[in-house]
């Protein structure tokens, strides 16, 4: 399974970082912007000013417009976000090659269907073998070569193996896993669960109640991921414990910022308005809220964001919502 050419879809900024990576990693890569100024500002100045500012591409990026393009690639990266998955693969399924794997590296849950990002790839992609790419990783630090670890999920152990080595960069290193499910439910929730944190932070709440939310919330995590399938051992790994430290660790998280805003008494609305890259958790909440009805599973941290979210409440009824619940064992 030897790979020398990489398409990756989207040129937000953790697709532009995913390009960098695989770049460094020796493989030819083609980058598409679905903005027209992105194409000129890579083509013009190797720099992605939109998203990614500061950081220069690496030689082995290139960048096109059109999904068409990307058809001749050995493997591909889909990196749109979340909700805009299902259209991006239909988009791009006239120019796919039957056989050719696909790397998810988008986070969340599908709005309406309630599916994984998997479940999407394969009902407009079924010839695709599929992988996902999810762990602690801010696209800044990742771009410029900073250390970062990730968990690669691949059903097929040698495929995955194959894509991991080629994947695997100076300071970019995938750990393997064959569970897709658990690998995805880890990075979908945690956004959520971020938002919960920013608004502690935002509130002033203190380092004891954001501990106490990082630490419920993985259970929250870890009940549904199972709850869909996957294993708990996966969701204690880098994707979905590690992930969910970092994201509710820093403003640099685009969910935990939004947290942040909407703690220091911003509107929803307020909050969002004038940013450009997507905050995964706020548009994941409703499914996140639905699927847990759906399926039974208690997730309260999670259910109380999509409220607020939702503007079911206010940031004082979250909180004291949460506060007041009925004391349990902790293993529940």
């Amino acid at each position: 399974m030897a790979f020398k050419t990489a398409g990756v879809i989207g040129a937000g900024a953790w697709g532009t970082a995913l390009a960098q990576v695989a770049g460094r990693a020796g493989l030819d890569v083609l980058l598409q912007a679905r903005e027209p100024e992105v194409v000129d500002s890579i083509r013009a100045r190797r720099v992605n000013e939109a998203f990614l500012p500061g950081v220069v591409l690496d030689d082995h990026v290139a960048v096109t417009g059109k999904l068409a393009d990307l058809g001749a690639c050995d493997l591909i990266l889909a990196v749109p976000p979340a909700q805009h998955m299902r259209s991006t693969l239909t988009a791009f399924a006239a120019h796919y090659r039957p056989g050719v794997p696909v790397i998810l590296c988008s986070k969340g849950i599908e709005r309406g269907s309630l599916k994984l990002m998997t479940d999407v790839l394969a009902e407009t992609l079924p010839a695709a073998p599929a992988a996902v790419l999810s762990g602690p990783s801010f696209a800044g630090e990742v771009a410029r070569g900073l250390p970062s670890a990730v968990t690669l999920a691949c059903a097929d152990e040698a495929l995955g193996e194959a894509l991991m080595w080629t994947l695997s960069a100076p300071g970019f290193r995938p750990y393997l896993a064959t569970d897709l499910i658990g690998a995805e439910v880890g990075g979908a929730i945690k956004n959520v669960l971020a938002i919960a944190c920013g608004i502690a932070e935002g509130r002033g709440l203190g380092r004891s109640a954001h501990a106490a939310l990082i630490t419920r919330g993985f259970a929250e995590m870890t009940r549904m991921g199972v709850a869909l399938g996957g294993q708990a051992e996966t969701v204690a790994g880098l994707c979905g414990l590690g992930d969910l430290v970092l994201t509710c660790s820093s403003p640099q998280s685009r969910n935990m910022s939004l947290g942040l805003a909407l703690g220091q008494g911003q509107t929803v609305e307020q909050a969002l308005a004038g940013k450009r890259s997507v905050a995964e958790g706020y548009e994941s909440a409703p499914a996140v809220r639905e699927l847990a009805t759906k399926m039974g599973v208690d997730m309260p941290i999670s259910l109380a964001v999509a409220a607020l979210l939702n503007g079911e409440t206010t940031v004082e009824g979250m909180i004291g919502s949460l506060l007041s619940r009925p004391l349990k064992a902790e293993r529940h």
